[in-house]
């Protein structure tokens, strides 16, 4: 009896180690990355948001708002007072296009669209179409580094486009420790870092640039009023102060945007 025991013993290490090397194999070995930052959030401040504005890009330039809204029929490009909320100026897409990311590179706004393949360029100040581009992806946040303007498709990659031939230059696999993250959507690049909205979720990823790696995820549970139920105005749209160093978050027709303040988990 203690014989047959010992070898059942002796085959079910045999498996579970076969097992293990198995997964490795499949999975890889185990990742290098740097531990991943975990952030909740302080409220400094909130200023109204447009109930109508289906929230697909954001910018912060100068004391104002850029906002690209999405929708068939509805999508628009926005400048908005931030203290009050007020659209100042405002640009309607084509009924044919859904509406999707903006950045800002030289005094150009650049608008991505979402099936149509295709991006719109304005002259920043008067919104004046100067021209557009096309791209095989789908186009979900779009934002710049300074150099190179950085766009989502929804997938788990990043494109790196050249600003004057608009051209990709490159691409990186955003990961974490347990492998691809995707539903990657409204874009930010903070300091160094791209911050990106992860669709349907209620958090944001901070992505090193370089190498794909979420550094860190900010926790953004109980941000909006619980009372305002409805499962497609998600939260979406990450604008920075580069100047002030401030954080806006807002989503797809809040009520509201907030300025917060990141606070690591104790």
């Amino acid at each position: 009896m203690k014989k047959s025991h010992l070898a059942g013993i002796f085959i079910a290490i045999v498996i579970l180690a076969v097992g293990a090397a198995a997964y490795v194999l499949l999975r890889g070995a185990p990742s290098n990355d740097t531990a991943q930052l975990l952030y909740t959030y302080e409220v400094v401040k909130v200023y109204p948001h447009d109930t109508n504005a289906f929230t697909e890009g954001l910018v912060f330039e100068n004391g104002m708002l850029y906002e690209g809204t999405g929708l068939y029929g509805e999508s628009t490009l926005q400048k908005i007072e931030l203290k009050t909320g007020n659209v100042t100026q405002s640009h309607s897409l084509p009924d044919s296009f859904f509406g999707e990311g903006i950045t800002i590179l030289n005094d150009r706004i650049i608008q991505l669209t979402w099936l149509e393949h295709t991006s719109f360029i304005y002259e920043k100040d008067t919104f004046e179409l100067l021209r557009n581009f096309t791209y095989a992806t789908e186009g979900w946040g779009i934002t710049t580094d300074g150099e190179n303007l950085i766009m989502s498709d929804g997938t788990a990659t990043l494109h790196f486009l050249d600003p004057k031939s608009f051209q990709e230059i490159g691409t990186v696999e955003v990961h974490d420790a347990s492998g691809p993250v995707t539903m990657l959507n409204e874009l930010e690049y903070v300091k160094g870092d791209v911050y990106a909205n992860i669709f349907e979720q209620k958090r944001i990823a901070i992505i090193n640039v370089q190498t794909g790696e979420v550094k860190g995820w900010i926790d953004l549970a109980g941000l909006r009023d619980p009372s305002e139920v409805d499962l497609n105005n998600v939260l979406n749209g990450i604008a920075y102060d580069v100047d002030g160093d401030r954080l806006f978050v807002t989503g797809k027709r809040w009520t509201q945007l907030f300025e917060i303040k990141l606070v690591t988990f104790d």
